[in-house]
């Protein structure tokens, strides 16, 4: 009995220590940008959208695994693949489409986690708390060292499981549950696709792709520059993004069963931000509930932030060849330490010009939505490419839900340019 717990200890310690990027990775994407949509969905369709978390979870999987492997096997993050093997105008694209995206996502979760801190603590201006967390997220990125902030990201990563608790804090009707999760709900007009649209595009977002790249390689760098590239070491990377995928996809439908259970039923049918959520969660399901979740959105906007400025900066430095890392101290690499901080300042400016964070979630959703299948099909060729990746191009199954990922981001894309003009 001792050496059954002391082997599953082990495997626990095991498989805690092979938990990296890819859990940070899936785990910033439920940024408070996401809770937003997620809320959106819960609010104003009930449990009609609970099954699009069992969709997304193996299209996530398998793009994000096949970035992983780029980083791991290539020694470069995704735009320096892109850099080595497809024509310059391809990667400027990127970068022109990236930048004003990754900005304004950055600015509508700082002004999100600004509104829940002025919720909790009313005497406090919210824009106070934009600034505070802009300067405590700087302050951090720049001064602690990789191994801390991957640390420190890993364990904020616990935080998300409040939103595994808050649904159950009120009476759940199991077999609408069931149903809700396991056979698919469609409506065939403009505000429901515009919701379900707007699933694919937060879930599947290009920062994730360059953010997990990336950190492979930081991860490589960390552990041993002449790190073998194996079968065991594929196999761990490919654990730790399934594993971060799932916690991701898993947090997702518990946002949409809160709010698709307590908003819905509750008469709350319309929700734009993330404090709304929240206000209208209290009266509904008490103070407990909208504690935990106004909480879990700061904890989620300390994780995505420094992800998506982080993702934004390797994206610019490594396409001009730029010292970059988090890896590296301020002094060795500026530029890269230095657009990280332009990422935030910009992001937080956003709350003074006059785009609101509901028209940033617009416009970054457009911007995803148009560069998020060129980089799915560019991902599926490079994993492909055995001069690249040699022994270790996609297997079939990849291969089908990569191919089902591009396949839906494109008709995602399609239909969000369609629904943003349409009558």
């Amino acid at each position: 009995m001792i050496n059954k717990r002391a082997k599953f200890k082990n495997k626990l310690k095991h498989f805690w220590k092979i938990l990296g990027p890819g859990l940070v990775t899936g785990a910033s994407d439920d940024d408070p940008s996401g809770i937003a949509t997620y809320s959106q969905a819960g609010a104003a369709f009930g449990l009609s959208t609970l099954w699009t978390a069992l969709i997304a979870f193996p299209l996530m999987a398998a793009i994000q695994q096949m970035c992983a492997r780029i980083g791991i096997v290539t020694s470069h993050g995704l735009t320096g693949a892109l850099k080595e093997n497809y024509p310059k105008p391809v990667l400027y694209l990127m970068l022109l489409f990236s930048f004003p995206a990754i900005v304004m996502n950055i600015g509508a979760d700082i002004a999100g986690m600004g509104a829940v801190g002025n919720l909790l603590f009313p005497a406090i201006d919210a824009t106070y708390f934009s600034v505070l967390f802009t300067i405590l997220l700087l302050g951090l990125i720049i001064y602690l060292p990789y191994q801390k902030i991957a640390s420190t990201l890993k364990y904020l990563c616990i935080v998300m499981l409040v939103y595994f608790v808050v649904p159950f804090l009120c009476k759940q009707d199991l077999t609408q549950i069931f149903k809700s999760t396991f056979i698919p709900t469609l409506q065939f007009n403009k505000a429901f696709m515009g919701i379900f649209v707007g699933i694919l595009g937060t879930t599947i977002s290009p920062y994730l792709f360059f953010w997990q790249a990336s950190m492979e390689v930081e991860e490589r760098n960390k552990n041993k520059k002449n790190l073998i590239v194996n079968k065991k070491v594929i196999h761990e990377i490919n654990e730790d993004v399934d594993f971060g995928m799932a916690f991701s996809g898993f947090v997702m439908y518990f946002i949409i069963l809160t709010t698709g259970t307590v908003l819905y039923n509750g008469g709350v049918h319309q929700i734009d931000t993330v404090e709304q959520a929240a206000s209208a969660l209290k009266p509904l399901a008490g103070n407990l509930a909208y504690l935990l979740f106004a909480v879990g959105i700061i904890g989620t906007g300390l994780i995505a932030i420094p992800v998506l400025s982080g993702s934004l900066s390797y994206i610019i430095t490594e396409t001009f060849g730029w010292q970059q890392g988090l890896d590296k101290k301020f002094h060795e690499a500026k530029a890269f330490y230095g657009f990280i901080a332009i990422s935030l300042l910009l992001g937080l400016s956003l709350n003074y010009i006059g785009i609101s964070p509901i028209k940033a979630l617009i416009y970054t959703a457009i911007l995803y939505g148009l560069t998020a299948p060129v980089l799915i099909a560019i991902i599926l060729h490079i994993s492909n490419n055995k001069k690249v990746m040699g022994k270790f191009t996609n297997g079939q199954t990849t291969n089908i839900l990569g191919f089902a990922a591009l396949l839906v981001m494109t008709a995602a894309a399609v239909a969000l340019i369609y629904l943003q003009w349409a009558d």
